[in-house]
């Protein structure tokens, strides 16, 4: 199994500099997701436009998607090309995920559908979930800027309920300072 880490979004609300390098507690935030996923799967690639500044990680190859657009949808369809099998997906900006959440996901793909997607309470989310190949043609199709929910929600996933704490994402210099008060409890 391929682990993607979603990093190719701009993350202006976040502030100046490169959002997978920002520090949460002394550790990058692509840095959580990379460790999530790397216990789980075989090998661990961070896909994310040319341009993207990454901190150096250990655990994980870089994948360059295309410059443009800049859309998760980008991500994910790269992903699965160069993998050229099932990719297990989740987004840089994703601290909390744990390889238990990763776990669960899988299990759950079974049914041999083209995606198994994590929902928190009732809402789709889909930069954390396991895609297929079988997924690739609708993913591409999908028309330029449509909603990512709404193109995931059209495969007719799998759905996984996960806790919202485990698909909390980190957009803002808020959102960081309370991902930061959540680990100093946890």
């Amino acid at each position: 199994m391929i682990g993607a880490v979603l990093a190719g979004g701009a993350g202006r609300r976040l502030g100046p500099g490169s959002k997978p390098a920002v520090l949460l507690r002394d550790r990058p935030l692509v840095s959580y997701p990379v460790a999530a996923l790397g216990s789980v799967c075989d090998r661990v690639a961070v896909v994310c436009k040319p341009d993207t500044e990454l901190p150096e990680l250990r655990r994980a190859e870089r994948w360059e998607e295309p410059a443009e657009p800049r859309h998760p949808l980008t991500g994910i369809v790269h992903a699965l090309e160069r993998a050229d099998a099932p990719v297990l997906v989740c987004a840089a900006d994703m601290p909390f995920v744990t390889p238990d959440a990763c776990r669960t996901l899988l299990s759950a793909a079974g049914s041999g559908g083209p995606a198994v997607v994590a929902v928190s309470e009732g809402v789709l989310q889909p930069v954390l979930g396991l895609y297929a190949p079988a997924a690739l043609a609708a993913l591409r199709a999908a028309p330029a800027g449509a909603a990512l929910t709404a193109t995931v929600e059209a495969l007719d996933p799998v759905r996984v309920a996960l806790p919202p704490a485990i698909v909390c994402s980190v957009n803002t210099p808020e959102d960081l300072g309370e991902a930061e008060a959540a680990l100093e409890l946890g």
